[in-house]
């Protein structure tokens, strides 16, 4: 819940899709970068650097205690 609600807060729409299909949130299956690019019409490394932005963002917000 709390991470949810933090996702809602901090990541755009992409991120919040590539990070829920890459990690299995939301009771869906882990997905690899080259299958969430295919499936979006992007490159796989594009979707790299989405995920690690993403994940940069949701670490701060943890580090800063606002969970």
């Amino acid at each position: 819940k709390k991470l949810k609600d933090l996702m809602d807060k901090v990541l755009q729409e992409r991120e919040k899709e590539i990070v829920i299909q890459r990690y299995g949130l939301n009771n869906q299956e882990c997905r690899t970068q080259k299958e969430i690019a295919d499936e979006m019409g992007i490159s796989r490394s594009y979707v790299s650097r989405i995920e690690k932005k993403a994940v940069q963002k949701l670490a701060l917000e943890f580090t800063k205690g606002n969970v």
